[in-house]
């Protein structure tokens, strides 16, 4: 068990797919959790901001007579597309009632619960991907830099590669196969109409297509094992990265990094390690709070 620590500590994962809250006692003993939708700061700042105060508030009120006062509540979160310290006052800004509020991105937080506090590293697979390197108390974030720029080997990362597969081979400029097909009848096969979807999808809207792909590059569809291949490579990229900044302890987390593992190089994926707790339990440890050891 971490610490002790004095009252009530709430933790918050808002990712990229949903946002999570938990409300520890001072003894780490669970009082009341909630959840609700993606709360992801790059893709709209304020209503990640929004999310988290409601998925906070039913966490709260769950709690009921256990608490008293917000005032007597530390908070930690862990954000996505939190990407430096004056985004993460705005956002700390948001929770004014609290006794204290805590923002970092959610990689790091996610890092801390993976090693309950300790040093070590972490690879996020999830709808983004990130790593990072917390060594001597100092963190350091590799990769992490949205749709655009980055998310290397992640579920959205993996869905766009499928639907432009799936585009190029309508138009003849790659091979056709069932997965292209599928991706294509999903829409009634009409381009237009998928580079019309384009315009307005997010990143969770590319990830939805991941586990189809997925499906397919384990059936043994020859384009869908190239782009999970890829993914595999780059998130192979990001651990080693990762451990070359002295992680010596490494874990990966997030909706893909388990379907993706058979697909890592077999010697890299022996490296890595459980989870000791999870990115809520993080922000809870991070804010300084104290985590009940699972059973």
């Amino acid at each position: 068990m971490a610490a002790a620590a004095e009252g009530l500590t709430l933790g918050v994962d808002a990712g990229a797919t949903r946002c999570r809250a938990r409300l520890r006692g001072a003894g780490g003993e669970i009082l009341a959790q909630s959840e609700g939708p993606a709360a992801n700061a790059y893709v709209d700042f304020d209503k990640a901001v929004t999310v988290a105060r409601e998925c906070v508030a039913h966490a709260v009120a769950r709690a009921g007579k256990r608490v008293r006062y917000t005032s007597d509540i530390k908070l930690g979160l862990g954000v996505a597309g939190v990407s430096n310290a004056a985004e993460a006052r705005a956002f700390e800004a948001a929770f004014p009632e609290f006794a204290s509020a805590l923002v970092v991105n959610d990689v790091i937080s996610a890092c801390a619960g993976a090693h309950g506090g300790a040093d070590g590293g972490l690879v996020i697979a999830g709808t983004g991907t990130a790593g990072v390197a917390r060594v001597e108390g100092r963190e350091t974030i590799v990769g992490g830099r949205g749709f655009l720029l980055g998310d290397d080997g992640s579920a959205a990362r993996v869905g766009a590669d499928a639907l432009r597969a799936a585009l190029r081979a309508y138009d003849g400029l790659s091979p056709e196969c069932s997965l292209t097909r599928e991706i294509r009848r999903r829409f009634a096969d009409d381009p237009l109409a998928m580079t019309r979807w384009a315009t307005q999808a997010k990143p969770g809207d590319y990830g939805a297509f991941a586990p189809l792909v997925l499906e397919a590059a384990r059936a043994g569809d020859a384009v869908a094992y190239r782009i999970v291949e890829a993914a595999a490579r780059a998130l192979g990229a990001i651990v080693e990265a990762v451990e070359l900044l002295g992680a010596a302890r490494v874990s990966m987390i997030g909706g893909l990094s388990a379907p993706i593992r058979p697909f890592l190089a077999r010697e890299l994926s022996a490296r890595l390690q459980p989870p000791l707790f999870d990115p809520i339990d993080g922000a809870i440890l991070l804010a300084g709070g104290v985590v009940e050891a699972p059973a």
